[in-house]
């Protein structure tokens, strides 16, 4: 069986990579902070798919317990990991100049940090077996500035960084891949105590939907994947207009979200 490692495993699109995968066949592990949560999603994907589960337990803005998961990602003891999905990230509400440092720096750690450390850690094994996948989750946001400041920065990150690394590693039968996402029905903004009540229902997207469309997107071997054909015009849209342009419109949502 193939092995994936999921992180942020226990709600929204994580949750929905888990069980998709189980279902494709996957034996996987599943990275999250809350430990009951884990073993629940882990206990009914070892009963309704039958597939092996590892539960591993991290805080990935905490440098220690992220070396544990990078640990993981280089064992190559254990059943390799031939997908990585980079899907834990967070954000914050409120303005970027009145958050405490340590809360935005925590943000980082995470939407940025990590994606980088985990990438560096499974792509020596891949690139040996020649074969392997990254999934990095990024965000319709990484293409609007002014959309959430430090959020926007953080995913414009890691879908340039996905890019980049897939194109230096073509034809070495190592793919890397930046899912980018629109809004979509989980806990990430309740969590994040963002008010979304005012998003009209056509711009929310279904995680099931996201990622079929993203694992469909990769078997194609693209390198980026916009799920929805609404946010697949909009991103097209910024492509297109002024910059100024852009900003104006992005500034009209998100605001008080960092």
């Amino acid at each position: 069986m193939p092995t994936a490692l999921v992180t942020g495993a226990t709600a929204g699109i994580g949750a929905a990579f888990a069980r998709r995968l189980a279902k494709d066949g996957y034996d996987l592990v599943l990275v999250a902070r809350t430990v009951p949560r884990l073993e629940e999603v882990a206990d009914e994907l070892r009963e309704r798919r039958g597939v092996h589960v590892e539960v591993l337990p991290a805080d990935l803005a905490d440098a220690r317990q992220r070396i544990r998961v990078e640990q993981r990602l280089r064992d190559e003891l254990l059943a390799p990991v031939d997908l990585l999905l980079n899907n834990a990230g967070v954000t914050s509400s409120g303005e970027f100049w009145n958050l405490d440092a340590a809360t935005v720096q925590a943000q980082l750690d995470v939407n940025v940090a990590s994606v980088l450390r985990l990438t560096h850690a499974v792509l020596p094994g891949m690139l040996r077996r020649r074969r392997g996948a990254v999934v990095n989750v990024s965000s319709v946001a990484g293409f609007m500035p002014g959309r959430g400041v430090t959020y926007g920065a953080d995913k414009s990150w890691v879908t340039m960084f996905s890019e980049g690394l897939g194109t230096a590693l073509a034809d070495t039968g190592v793919r890397v891949m930046a899912l980018c996402p629109g809004f979509t029905r989980t806990e990430f903004h309740d969590r994040a105590n963002v008010d979304m009540s005012g998003t009209p229902g056509m711009f929310w997207l279904d995680a099931d939907d996201v990622v079929a469309a993203c694992l469909a997107d990769l078997r194609r071997g693209r390198a980026l994947s916009v799920p929805g054909a609404q946010y697949k015009a909009l991103v097209g849209l910024t492509r297109m207009l002024p910059r100024a342009m852009v900003r104006r419109l992005a500034s009209r949502t998100g605001r008080g979200r960092t």
